[in-house]
């Protein structure tokens, strides 16, 4: 439980600080393409014996580099991108399932989450790379910021925007990696899309957003966890219905101060 908390915790500050950036720049899908392509790297690596983690990162981080090369140098744009690789990744994976050894636990761990199955191993390494995310995040802040809100204006100032473009996918790409033993592959990109959905209902401004999926993700988190705990329930499912309920908090909050705004200059 307390290996689920800490590498869950810091998965959850990472998808929800990266989360903020792909949703402005409408690459929100790319959680779940990389997902696939990670579950195609994780089945490969248990039908060849060979450590889940040490394959999957390599394969993923390259996948994300190919989604913006392919995004920004042909005629296959965003989604369809996404949907190219991550269908494509998803088939292989399961015609490697079917030629091994069949589907087993370890495979469906990976698809559907088990983040208290986790080994040491698996701890050290989530926990070293999700530091380095945050690390790297925080110090290239203000330029992952001018890349997400007018990339044009930022290249016109000099920026390297390419450079910062594959940052963030470098970033997103470990995220998804670590946080595939927690959520699974079907419900990672959840971790990216809710919190900055939520935090958008009633902050306006980049920064506030940012620091409010903060902490809108650690707490669904950590409710989600306790609530898995108590009633038996899968871990990652747990995680993402809490996301839902805040999800729906937050748009009637918004909806309720609208309304008092429009009482207020009636």
């Amino acid at each position: 439980m307390l290996r689920a908390l800490v590498v869950g915790l810091l998965v959850s500050l990472c998808a929800a600080l990266l989360g903020v950036s792909l949703v402005l720049k409408r690459y929100a899908m790319i959680g779940d393409g990389l997902s696939h392509v990670g579950f195609g790297s994780l089945a490969v690596a248990t039908a060849m014996n060979a450590a889940p983690l040490t394959v999957s990162l390599p394969v993923v981080v390259l996948a994300a580099f190919l989604l913006l090369r392919i995004s920004s140098g042909s005629k296959i744009k965003g989604d369809a991108a996404i949907a190219l690789i991550s269908t494509s990744s998803l088939a292989i994976g399961v015609a490697v399932i079917s030629l091994s050894s069949g589907m087993n636990t370890d495979v469906c761990n990976y698809m559907f989450g088990s983040i208290l199955a986790m080994s040491k191993a698996d701890v050290y390494l989530s926990v070293t790379l999700a530091l380095l995310v945050l690390i790297l995040f925080l110090f290239f802040y203000h330029r992952i910021f001018a890349v997400t809100f007018d990339e044009t204006f930022a290249r016109a100032t000099g920026s390297r925007t390419g450079i910062y473009n594959m940052l963030i996918a470098l970033l997103t790409a470990l995220t998804i990696v670590l946080g595939m033993r927690m959520m699974g592959a079907l419900l990672i990109s959840s971790l990216i899309i809710f919190p900055a959905l939520t935090s958008m209902r009633v902050c306006k401004r980049f920064k506030t957003v940012t620091v409010c999926a903060a902490f809108v993700s650690l707490a669904c988190f950590l409710c989600g966890i306790i609530a898995s705990y108590f009633f038996a329930t899968p871990a990652g499912a747990s995680v993402v219905i809490m996301n839902i309920i805040a999800f729906l908090a937050f748009w009637f909050l918004n909806t309720l101060l609208l309304w008092r705004g429009r009482e207020r200059k009636k």
